[in-house]
């Protein structure tokens, strides 16, 4: 009854994701800044190997959902060869400077898309009126929606994504996200009535690098060069075990 979406930011992310018993995987990468596009190596590769179903964020750049010509043409290439690369369906979104849905530009990636599926990401939270923004999404045929209620976690925004669900009436999936996790997945589909929930299930993962320079930088955001984040295997069988049993 319930499933469970992981935010997989590389292509490990994505075997482990799997492997662990994952039913979806929302592609992506810089998950620091809320996730943007994955390269076309990354999507081809996880497509061509993995059996769960592959949806990749399409999504430019970080900041806000407002693009430019030259991006919003980006946006269409990418979901081009989405579609020829197989992938079961794409996430994205873009808002007007008022904080609505691009009702326009939203068709039109919708039509490029065609035959895949199309889902709306967490723009949605950005929006000035989540309930309007429901109905146009709806009206756009989107599949699903990732939301958080508009609030910084979906547990905080749990009462209003309840609201949201109620307001679908299942013509649209909406599936709460951020900060989902062990501690608070069971509550948030007790108070929301969601079917199914996003959450990177992330930790750390330690570098195997023997030689390590501590001088140099690559990145001015990451405090330890010789680590990163990927998800997380007990994580995922621990989120798995948890909806099994609601």
């Amino acid at each position: 009854m319930y499933q469970l979406e992981i935010c997989a930011n590389s292509v490990t992310s994505a075997i482990v994701a799997e492997q662990a018993g994952a039913h979806r995987i929302e592609l992506c990468t810089n998950l620091s800044e809320g996730g943007t596009t994955p390269s076309y190596g990354q999507i081809k590769w996880c497509v061509d190997n993995l059996t769960i179903p592959v949806w990749p964020l399409i999504r430019p750049r970080g900041g806000d959902f407002l693009y430019t010509d030259a991006e919003f043409e980006v946006i269409l290439n990418d979901i081009t060869f989405c579609k020829e690369a197989g992938c079961d369906g794409i996430v994205t979104g873009i808002l007007l400077a008022n904080g609505g849905i691009d009702k326009e530009r939203c068709a039109k990636l919708i039509a490029a898309a065609q035959p895949m599926p199309v889902a709306f990401h967490r723009a949605f939270d950005m929006t000035n009126d989540l309930t309007k923004s429901l109905e146009d999404l709806i009206s756009l045929s989107f599949v699903r929606v990732l939301t958080s209620g508009g609030k910084a976690s979906a547990y905080s925004g749990a009462k209003q994504i309840a609201s949201l669900v109620a307001q679908a009436k299942n013509r649209i999936e909406i599936m709460p996200g951020a900060g989902v996790n062990a501690e608070n997945i069971a509550e948030i589909a007790a108070i929301t009535y969601a079917k199914c929930f996003h959450t990177t299930a992330k930790a750390p993962a330690k570098s195997e690098m023997q030689f390590k320079n501590n001088h140099g930088k690559m990145s001015d955001h990451t405090l330890d060069e010789f680590n990163h984040e990927q998800t997380d295997s007990f994580k995922v069988k621990q989120l798995i075990e948890i909806l099994k049993k609601l």
